[in-house]
């Protein structure tokens, strides 16, 4: 049975970088492609980015089974670490982590938290 965990990461972006980037690096890590047809097959999972004066805070939800949550952290830095993305239009959004780290859900995402363990 999946459990779902957080991860945030803080990233240095410049200001006009493409913030969906390190959400796609995320993705491609987890799942193989950006596109790809539902389920995940190891981590459903939620990306947001939000920027917070020269940095970008990254927050990912996800659902595993306990035993891949190591795993699917493991993807997440990796992927972030990587500290670039070329989107499907050849351009390259570039960044550096500064910080990534297990996290408690929020209050406000037990909802959404749920949800991706059904997924």
């Amino acid at each position: 049975m999946r459990s779902a965990y957080a991860h945030e990461a803080v990233l240095v972006m410049a200001p006009d970088a493409d913030l969906g980037a390190p959400g796609a690096a995320i993705t491609v890590a987890l799942c193989g492609h950006w596109e790809h047809q539902p389920p995940c097959p190891l981590a459903a999972h939620h990306t947001r980015a939000e920027p917070a004066s020269d940095e970008v805070r990254v927050r990912v939800l996800f659902a595993t089974e306990p035993a891949s949550e190591s795993l699917v952290r493991q993807r997440i830095d990796l992927a972030l670490a990587g500290g670039e993305f070329r989107g499907p239009d050849g351009l390259v959004t570039r960044w550096r982590l500064r910080t990534s780290q297990p996290s408690d859900i929020t209050a406000a995402e037990i909802d959404h938290a749920e949800r991706l363990t059904h997924t």
